[in-house]
This record gives C-alpha cells, sequence and structure tokens, in this order.
C-alpha cells in the first residue's frame, strides 16, 4: 500500500493511492467465506456451494467491492492522520486515472483530485472592537403588551347603544324602489355587521348612536365597494346574484355585542402566566418587561452575528478557492441544476462557504462546542416563540420539548437549529473576548440598520 500526496498550488492537491494484492487477497478470502455461508445456487445445499465455483461467478464483483472498500479506508485515514483539511470530498481525477480493470488486473492505482481550504488567519482578541446594539424597552412597549394580554383574556357584553368597534346582529330585508320590503326579495336572518369595516364613510355614519330594535336604510353593495365576495357573505346569496345587487335594504338591529378588555387583576395574571408566577400588577409589568428584553436579546444576538461576520469578512479579505473542483463537487450534488444556474448561484455559495471556514476558526479558538441539548434548547425557544404569538406564555416545559422533539425529525430543521445553536454559543464566547461598544437603540433605529444594510 502507497499513498502519495501532491500538491498543485495553494488550493488544488492530487492524492494517488497504490494498491497491492497484498493489500486486499486477505478481505475478497474472508468476503467469499462470508457469501458463501448465505449463497443459495440451485443444486447445492445453502452454504456448501464450492469456493470455486463463487470466485468463477462472483469473484470480480466481489473483488471490486472490497479493493474499492480498501480504497475509500485509506484515503480517509490518509487525510485524517495528515490533517488535510479538504473542501467536499475527494474526487476521481479525470485525467491521471488509467482505467481499472479487476478482470485482469492485480495491482491497482486510484488517482484523486482534492480541493484544498485556502490557509487564513481567523481570530479575535480584546483588541477588536465591534459594536452591540442594544434596544431599550419603553414604558410605551410595555403598556401595549399588557393591553394585547388583557385583549386577549376579554370578553362579549351585550349593548343598547353602538360605539366604534362593537359588532351588530340584525334582520337585513331587501326593498323595493318605493322603500318597501321586496316580496320575494332577499332577506337575512341574523345578519353580523362590523360597521367599523365598512368602506363607504356615508354608509358607515349610519350606525352613529344607534340602539337596538333600531331600523336602518343602508345599500349593501355602497357599503362594500361592490366587493361581489363580502356582499354574497353578507346577504347569502351567489357572487353571480351580487353582482347585479343594488338595492338598499332596512336593517332592524337585535343585538349589539361590545368587546370588553379583562381587566387587570390577578385572574387575568395566573392565567397568561400561572397561578402565583406574579402577584399585582406591578409584578406583572416587570415581567412583561423582563419578556420584551428577552425577546429584544434575540434580536441583538443575530444582528451582532451578522455584524461580526461582515467584520471578519472584511478583515480576513478575499481568499482564493478552487473554483473549478467546487463547481464540479457542486455539480454532482445537484443534479438537477443546471451549469448556467450553478454559475449564477456559485458566488454567494463561495461566501457562505468563507463565512463557514471563517467560523470554525473562531470555535476552534474560542473552544465553542455544542452538544444535542444546545439544539434541543434552540428548538424549545423557537417552539416557546410560536406559542407566545398566540399568546400562550406558561406553556409547560415537556410540551416544548415534544415540540422541539418533533421539529428535531426534519432533517433540514435539525440543520438549521444546529446552525443556530452553534452561532448563539459563538455570539457568547465572542461578547466575552472582543471589546464591546454598546449602542443604545430604539426598535425603530433597530430596524433602521436592516435597511441600510438591504
Amino acid at each position: 500500500m502507497n499513498v502519495s500526496f501532491e500538491k498543485v498550488d495553494k488550493v488544488n492537491a492530487l492524492v494517488t493511492i497504490k494498491i497491492e494484492k497484498a493489500d486486499y487477497e486477505g478481505k475478497v478470502a474472508e468476503a467469499i467465506k462470508d457469501f458463501r455461508k448465505k449463497a443459495s445456487i440451485p443444486g447445492f445445499r445453502p452454504g456448501q456451494v464450492p469456493t470455486s465455483l463463487l470466485k468463477k461467478r462472483f469473484g470480480t464483483e466481489i473483488l471490486a467491492e472490497q479493493v474499492n472498500k480498501v480504497m475509500v479506508d485509506e484515503l480517509y485515514k490518509y487525510i485524517r492522520e495528515q490533517k488535510i483539511n479538504i473542501l467536499g470530498e475527494p474526487m476521481p481525477n479525470t485525467e491521471k486515472q488509467q482505467p481499472v480493470d479487476f478482470k485482469t488486473m492485480e495491482d491497482f492505482t486510484f488517482v484523486f483530485d482534492v480541493a484544498l481550504a485556502p490557509e487564513f488567519d481567523a481570530t479575535v482578541s480584546d483588541k477588536d472592537t465591534l459594536d452591540r446594539y442594544v434596544i431599550d424597552v419603553t414604558d410605551e412597549m410595555v403598556e401595549n403588551q399588557v393591553n394585547s394580554y388583557a385583549q386577549r383574556g376579554g370578553h362579549y357584553d351585550k349593548v343598547e347603544e353602538y360605539q366604534n368597534r362593537d359588532m351588530t346582529k340584525g334582520i337585513l330585508a331587501q326593498l323595493d324602489e318605493d322603500g318597501n320590503v321586496k316580496e320575494g326579495g332577499v332577506q337575512v336572518e341574523g345578519a353580523v355587521m362590523l360597521p367599523d369595516y365598512i368602506k363607504n364613510d356615508e354608509e358607515k355614519a349610519k350606525f352613529a348612536g344607534c340602539k337596538v330594535n333600531d331600523v336602518l336604510i343602508i345599500n349593501p353593495a355602497k357599503a362594500y365597494d361592490n366587493s361581489t365576495a363580502e356582499l354574497s357573505s353578507l346577504l347569502k346569496i351567489s357572487k353571480e346574484e351580487a353582482e347585479q345587487m343594488t338595492s338598499d335594504f332596512s336593517y332592524q338591529i337585535t343585538e349589539i355585542t361590545r368587546y370588553q378588555p379583562a381587566e387587570l387583576n390577578q385572574e387575568l395574571f395566573d392565567s397568561v402566566l400561572g397561578t402565583g408566577v406574579v402577584n399585582g400588577e406591578e409584578e406583572f409589568r416587570a415581567f412583561v418587561k423582563k419578556q420584551i428584553e428577552g425577546q429584544f436579546a434575540v434580536d441583538t444576538e443575530y444582528r451582532f452575528i451578522l455584524d461580526l461576520r461582515a467584520y471578519m469578512m472584511d478583515r480576513v479579505g478575499t481568499l482564493e478557492f478552487p473554483e473549478q473542483l467546487l463547481k464540479r463537487f457542486m455539480s454532482l450534488n445537484n443534479p438537477e441544476k443546471s451549469a448556467e444556474d450553478l454559475d449564477k448561484d456559485f458566488p454567494e455559495s463561495i461566501k457562505e462557504l468563507q463565512w463557514y471556514l471563517i467560523r470554525e476558526k473562531l470555535c476552534e479558538q474560542l473552544d465553542v462546542k455544542i452538544n444535542r441539548d444546545d439544539v434541543l434548547a434552540v428548538a424549545k425557544d423557537i417552539a416557546r416563540m410560536q406559542f407566545a404569538q398566540y399568546g400562550m406564555i406558561n406553556v409547560p416545559e415537556d410540551t416544548l420539548a415534544g415540540y422541539a422533539e418533533e421539529m428535531l425529525k426534519n432533517k433540514e430543521q435539525a440543520d438549521n437549529m444546529t446552525a443556530r445553536a452553534v452561532e448563539k454559543a459563538l455570539a457568547a464566547k465572542v461578547m466575552a473576548t472582543v471589546t464591546l461598544n454598546d449602542k443604545h437603540v430604539s426598535l425603530e433605529e433597530f430596524n433602521k440598520l436592516f435597511e441600510e444594510k438591504a
């Protein structure tokens, strides 16, 4: 067995593996012996097929399989032991590789193209100064979130007189040209209307100050700007009929309901956060503020990673990559993509690859390591945020863990969450290493940072 390494240039190399009969004949003999135990050939009892017959009929295939196994094992063993930092996978060389005939040859030579990762320095220290944007939590933010919880915990009351945002229910009856109920016309009992959503101001104004049992004369076509979808839904008619509907209607209001936000009391606090988590409005508001700060901390971390990436990419500069070999590797792994598409995507792929290599060096320098618990924690955080969007704050840990485990069953999601876990751990280590320039900004100013980048 002989393995040699030839560096073609800074980022391209050849690995040549020469395999002799002595390197594989024992493995071939063992493979034939194992195959004989399982072989089933007509005329012979299982396990009793003559070895000579097996060699004659299957020897070439077994030889090829065992030689390839030896070759692959030695190739990756060499790369690992020599600590060669490669990109992608080794690929057969198309110029120096000679034809291989397993029927006639005893010694074999395999030549592989290897894409080498570029060499560069990417370390950080307290001499590096990076901005960290901290979003200030305002009293208005806390108030809005508190009101949001109060809205979610509210209830509907029946009232006698209409106010903005109330909901009405009543009887709609189509009128004729003289203003009388049209015989055989459209009538709808229990017709629900939300006057705030009426598009025509004149029609909307008719509801001002109305009371239960009042009868209004409205024109649904005008009210909803001739929207056939809304008219057919309100009047319980087809869209074709709605297109022709221009009549006035009487609307006898039978019910007015008003949504009342929940009171800021212990009952609301317990329902949102769990019994006894906070006591009183002051503690509730403090909890809400801390919750918002936690959400913003995630945004701060995300922005920091983006800025770290830009800083390190600029500092490292343009790296040399084995472009032709990488394009060949990408083509093999994306057979559905045309050469034109690969060329179009290549510059962005190189940027992502360069950041990946920089990130790996930083992780090595700062001893960043993650395990499955770290990835699971990221998945739980995502699940927690998803529940929070629906006002579910006090979700049990076992429920979050269950959702997280389900997400991690999807390979693409698992890969994304692993990358996020790495960047989360890296951000913490870099923040503890470099000199931070904390900049307190409003949410609006923070969002503008992304607009400027775009």
